[in-house]
């Protein structure tokens, strides 16, 4: 089981601990306009798996800005930010951001995708959220690269998870 931090204190993580050469599980979150995504599995384009714990916090919210930017020139993948946010709050978030370039999804009915990537928050103050982690899934479905977050109110090594973007050409 992976754990992450919450200003100092350990948070347990729950569901399966996906690593790099495992399978990306296929889950399904909501879209901001209700329908369902699918994540993960063999795709035609490399995917980019953002978790977070809510929209609604400056290092969230700084995280989607930098990605939605930085994706915005490699069409070699597709982008996707999941939070416990409902989904119309997310689409209050994306039109006040001006985010266009990859998609926000809520997880917050079953918490599929959470559970699936062991991503989700067994306990603390955050308990129920998404812990903030970065997942890159090759077109074959593979997990070609990991990061969750030592500190959840801490942003991801960007330049690390576009690095293995770019290697899974």
């Amino acid at each position: 089981m992976d754990t992450t931090m919450f200003k100092g204190t350990t948070v347990n993580l729950e569901g399966e601990s996906i690593n790099v050469g495992d399978k990306a599980p296929v889950a399904t979150a909501v879209a901001t306009d209700l329908s369902d995504v699918e994540i993960g599995g063999a795709q035609d384009k490399i995917q980019l798996i953002v978790t977070v714990p809510s929209l609604d916090t400056d290092t969230c919210a700084a995280e989607t800005r930098r990605f939605n930017s930085d994706v915005n020139d490699l069409d070699i993948c597709t982008t996707t930010v999941v939070s416990m946010d409902l989904p119309f709050a997310s689409q209050r978030f994306c039109t006040t951001e001006g985010i266009e370039n990859l998609t926000v999804v809520s997880d917050y009915i079953d918490k599929e995708v959470s559970r699936a990537y062991g991503v989700l928050m067994k306990d603390g103050k955050l308990k129920g959220l998404s812990a903030r982690a970065i997942f890159v899934v090759d077109r074959s479905g593979t997990v070609v690269y990991k990061e969750i977050v030592k500190e959840v109110t801490e942003e991801p090594d960007y330049e690390a998870a576009l690095e293995a973007i770019k290697e899974a050409r």
